[in-house]
């Protein structure tokens, strides 16, 4: 039981504003708000698709229940305050100024839509004109490019693809690609009239320095910027405050433990965007994101409206959310630390530059060559170990920053998470997965196929 005593149960010292703890957690019972997930699984993949304890799946079923006693009291009287509640917490966990601020959606890639569709309609009403770009960093989600490409494209925008570098060493090597970015996009005359910046990337998974790279933005007029921040909210402080960009998302399910699918969605009052609307129109268009968001015709709100249950869940640990991010992030350091030094490689990024999940260099001799060999490895490691992680692959041609073993160069990355329900045999048996594969003398393409 010590292994789930550590990471969980740390010595944060609890904020003073935080609620006194009246029944902190134990390791049974949280064994038991994850008693749901597949066993004997090392489940380091938290990244992908999150984790909602068993007690916040229970509230979810009695919201979705209360709806089905009674659907018409329910639309009329309960819904709309219920939503509210939830937007009232977030507004106080992101530093929001005003409640009218937030909506609550179904993920980044909705706020991408939403975000993209104004964008692009500018572009057709003639506002933008057909040198003007959308900059983004080239590991940006698929689905927020797919985004650009239906939205902005087809009338007449163009888009620019940042390198981030990687591995990387330091935010000005960050800062210096996206100004280069920036400059490309005032070719023949064009602006640069939004910038999507991630604020944790996902594969690579960095941290992006987003103040710096608005200030930049502020300075060269870029007219707004959407910061998606998939990974942020439960990961990492969120002050849109001080952030200051015109618009962020984060979902809720990766890291704050709500059931999928739900994420928040802020828009800078100051900035009077007026003029962006939900994907699906329904009967609120018109009235505001916030009103647009809450009904898009019939579907399960359930995951917006258990948002209290959730901050009851992690006031049950020392220092709250608060707590369970540094402790999470101390973990998943500690253990990428671990896997670097028993396979020889090296970090994608310096501790400072991730969250609750990092890169970890896989050794030369297993040849991950391509990204079908990365999907070879990820599958192998799930079918033959149970063990569910991401595997990255990272292409050579960086010059200085690519990265070697003693072996050759590397070209593999594995990218671990750690949530409270981690434990390091999870990580223990990844390091030795991987050493068994290099004393077999086997390759990645020799490895079976999904």
């Amino acid at each position: 039981m010590d292994n789930h005593d550590d990471p969980r149960n740390g010595t944060v010292q609890p904020d003073s504003k935080k609620p006194k703890l009246t029944h902190p957690i134990s390791s049974h019972e949280l064994l038991h708000e994850f008693s749901h997930h597949q066993t004997a699984v090392a489940r380091i993949n938290n990244g992908s698709f999150g984790s909602c304890p068993r007690s916040i799946l229970t509230a979810q079923t009695t919201w979705q229940l209360r709806f089905l006693q009674q659907p018409d009291d329910f639309f009329f009287n309960t819904l709309r305050n219920g939503i509210l509640d939830s937007r009232k917490i977030i507004k106080n966990l992101i530093n929001a100024d005003d409640v009218e601020e937030i909506s609550l959606i179904d993920n980044a890639t909705t706020a991408a839509a939403i975000v993209l569709q104004q964008i692009g309609h500018h572009f057709s009403s003639g506002k933008f004109c057909r040198n003007d770009t959308v900059i983004i960093f080239h590991c940006a989600y698929q689905a927020v490019k797919k985004s650009i490409e239906a939205y902005v494209i087809p009338v007449g925008g163009s888009v620019i693809e940042v390198e981030l570098p990687f591995p990387v060493n330091s935010n000005e090597e960050i800062i210096a690609e996206f100004k280069k970015g920036i400059e490309r996009g005032k070719i023949n005359g064009g602006r640069v009239r939004l910038a999507i910046i991630d604020h944790i990337t996902s594969m690579p998974s960095v941290v992006i320095p987003v103040r710096e790279l608005i200030r930049v933005c502020r300075e060269n007029e870029v007219d707004q910027v959407f910061v998606d921040g998939a990974h942020a909210l439960g990961s990492m402080e969120v002050d849109v405050k001080e952030i200051g960009a015109d618009f962020y998302v984060s979902n809720l399910y990766k890291w704050f433990f709500s059931p999928p699918s739900v994420a928040f969605m802020y828009c800078n009052k100051n900035k009077k965007l007026n003029d962006v609307h939900h994907p699906v129109v329904a009967h609120e268009y018109g009235n505001g994101l916030p009103a647009e968001s809450a009904w898009v015709g019939m579907r399960d709100y359930s995951p917006q409206l258990v948002v209290p249950s959730i901050m009851e869940f992690v006031n049950r640990f020392e220092g709250g959310i608060e707590g369970i991010m540094k402790r999470n992030h101390n973990m998943v350091v500690k253990m990428g630390v671990m896997l670097k030094e028993a396979w020889g490689t090296n970090l994608g990024s310096p501790p400072e530059m991730c969250a609750s999940m990092i890169m970890i260099g896989l050794p030369s001799k297993i040849r991950v060559m391509s990204d079908d060999d990365a999907l070879r490895l990820r599958f192998y490691l799930r079918v033959y170990h149970a063990i569910e992680v991401p595997v990255y692959y990272q292409a050579l041609g960086n010059g200085e920053r690519d990265a070697r073993d003693k072996d050759g160069f590397i070209t593999g990355y594995v990218r671990i998470s750690h949530q409270v329900y981690n434990i390091v045999d999870d990580y223990n048996r990844l390091k030795t997965a991987i050493i068994q594969l290099l004393q077999d003398g086997k390759i990645c393409s020799e490895l079976p196929k999904e």
